[in-house]
């Protein structure tokens, strides 16, 4: 975005990473090579009041790790030890966790014809981020109705590490916000909150540079080394489970529904066919219960 551009105002802050990999192609196992078997999408939410407190946040994170010498945080880098550590510091910040986790099996060799109309390279990663955004979009409007008595406006920022450019992602949200609207969507369980975006509040950054960045990346890797047992080794639930008090709920109290919500499994739970070891972490957070509808409350604090 042009630096002469005056952001609108916003009252929340995602940043949305991922871990795995949107191939589609040939999808790998513990016995054959390919593509990631998950691709997983994670968004954290922030108050933009908050917004400066994010490094700081990161800071005090890093240093708490067993090894000083790390100049940056990547989960799928730390040992045991480091993660653990690392999910508890997140799990300890006022924010709140969405995931997306797409199990590829049933996707291997796909060929959607209607993708070639998509205005953007990364067809199948826009499609995961609109899920992600009908839940975060929904939050938003539903925690600003309740606190500020009208929908505000979230600001998206999202990581260039699977190759996505801003010039993509917005041709993407411009090509589906007039479907949306029209009611005319593939999948039509769910929508975005299109209230709480705008163009000039969607950003793409280097990893690196965002320190909230840093945050989505913990909770994408907690919850791919949860599913994912050909690439990672073991899948190991117990890094996603430490997240359990910041994983969104609907609604958004004590006791509200992750499962659909906080975390959404695609395919279906049946439908994705997962070993006993993976199902654990999706048990965990509720399934084979879905969210089956928008409900609003007063709001925990971040």
């Amino acid at each position: 975005m042009s630096a002469g551009i005056q952001k609108p105002e916003y009252h929340y802050v995602a940043y949305v990473d991922e871990s795995g990999d949107p191939g589609l192609k040939r999808i790998k196992t513990r016995a054959t090579a390919g593509s990631s078997e998950w691709l997983i999408v994670s968004g954290v939410v922030i108050d933009a009041e908050r917004e400066a407190e994010v490094p700081h946040w990161i800071k005090a994170a890093r240093d708490s790790l067993p090894s000083k010498q790390l100049k940056d945080i990547h989960f799928s880098k730390l040992n045991v030890a480091g993660r653990t550590t690392l999910c508890r510091s997140v799990a300890a910040l006022p924010l709140r966790c969405f995931v997306v986790a797409s199990n590829k099996k049933n996707m291997e060799g796909y060929n959607n014809q209607n993708a070639a109309k998509v205005p953007s390279d990364n067809w199948f990663y826009c499609w995961l981020t609109r899920v992600l955004l009908e839940r975060m979009t929904h939050f938003v409007a539903a925690h600003s109705r309740a606190k500020y008595g009208e929908v505000k406006r979230l600001k998206v920022e999202y990581s260039e590490r699977g190759g996505l450019r801003y010039a993509q992602m917005r041709a993407y949200y411009e090509w589906i916000r007039p479907k949306s609207r029209a009611d005319n969507m593939f999948l039509t369980a769910g929508d975005i909150e299109w209230d709480t975006l705008h163009s000039h509040l969607l950003e793409v950054y280097p990893h690196q540079s965002r320190a909230g960045l840093k945050l989505a990346d913990v909770v994408a890797g907690a919850f791919f080394q949860a599913a994912d047992c050909a690439e990672s080794g073991p899948c190991d639930a117990s890094y996603a489970k430490l997240l359990h008090d910041r994983m969104a709920r609907a609604p958004d109290k004590v006791g509200g529904q992750i499962s659909g919500y906080g975390v959404k499994l695609l395919p279906g739970f049946k439908a994705a066919k997962l070993t006993a070891e993976q199902q654990e972490i999706f048990k965990f957070y509720g399934y084979p219960k879905q969210w089956w509808a928008p409900a609003s409350s007063a709001p925990r604090a971040f």
